[in-house]
């Protein structure tokens, strides 16, 4: 069965580039980003990286922590992450989890559990291998995104999506499409319209379903 949004993100232990790591411990009171990739010195997972890399400041800000996942080991990303910097131009301040066994890409379903790629798999062999979940501080799935390996992801909606999970989570509240940091955001059926005000303030009502308010 899939990963499902709301589900208990599978805790695991493994090596990485920070050492070994138990995800649960590593995550703390935080929130965290997973993001996995098929294979070390690849393209398109080179500039996503370096992607990371620059942001590293912006999440530490929203107090989330990022861990990278690929399909070679410690020694290899250690190799990697040279080029990782010297794409970005900052460092890659996070930990690249060892999954050459494949247990987390098995565990957080990103490959089939009978999948059995033998040394010398290419990126193709593990292509599936192109997820991200944002993980709450109770441990719990918030959002996924699965990309294929011809489209490099958009870190900049990432941070955005992860600001919209902040924003809502634990409140009456969701966020409009194509929201932004600092818009207005939409009220809960869950509340009626004296609710709504006396928890929030003033209300936008745009249609009987569909209100607005600002949360600072």
């Amino acid at each position: 069965m899939s990963l499902r949004i709301n589900d208990i993100a599978p805790n695991f232990e493994a090596d990485s580039t920070a050492g070994k790591l138990s995800l649960h411990e590593w995550i703390g009171d935080g929130y965290a980003i997973i993001f996995s990739h098929p294979k070390d010195f690849t393209p398109v997972c080179t500039t996503e990286f370096g992607a990371v890399a620059r942001l590293v400041p912006e999440f530490k800000k929203r107090n989330t922590r990022v861990m990278g996942v690929s399909v070679d080991s410690v020694e290899e990303h250690h190799k990697w992450v040279k080029d990782i910097e010297t794409f970005a131009g900052s460092p890659a301040d996070f930990p690249i989890i060892d999954d050459t066994s494949l247990k987390v890409a098995k565990l957080y379903d990103m490959l089939p559990a009978e999948a059995y790629l033998p040394d010398g798999r290419t990126a193709a062999d593990s292509a599936t291998v192109r997820t991200l979940f944002i993980i709450g501080p109770d441990k719990k799935v918030r959002l996924t995104m699965t990309y294929p390996m011809s489209v490099g992801r958009n870190f900049a909606e990432v941070l955005r999506a992860l600001d919209a999970v902040q924003a809502t989570d634990g409140q009456p509240l969701a966020t409009p499409a194509n929201w932004q940091p600092g818009e207005d955001v939409i009220v809960g059926l869950s509340l009626d319209d004296d609710a709504a005000r006396e928890r929030f303030g003033k209300i936008d009502i745009k249609l009987p379903y569909l209100r607005l308010t600002s949360v600072k």
